[in-house]
């Protein structure tokens, strides 16, 4: 689930992916800890979420503020068998 403007929206992974999201606890601990201290939060900040995987913590980003995010992630989707 994400948190913010987008809150609690679920978020798939691409089928055959074996792809996890980030921790709900994990991200709010890294965005409590980005936004200390700072009154505009991430207020137009541009981001990468590197291994995104199913982009939870761009999306969360997005969610808070962020004007943009560069999502990148290498590994391929495979289909079932």
């Amino acid at each position: 689930m994400i948190a913010g403007q987008y809150r609690s929206r679920p978020l798939r992974s691409l089928p055959g992916a074996d792809i996890r999201p980030t921790a709900d606890r994990l991200r709010e601990t890294l965005f409590n800890v980005l936004g200390a201290g700072n009154p505009e939060g991430l207020q137009g900040s541009i981001w990468a979420d590197l291994y995104a995987g199913t982009g939870a913590v761009g999306v969360e980003a997005l969610s808070r503020g962020a004007a943009k995010v560069y999502f990148v992630e290498s590994r391929h989707s495979r289909p079932h068998a």
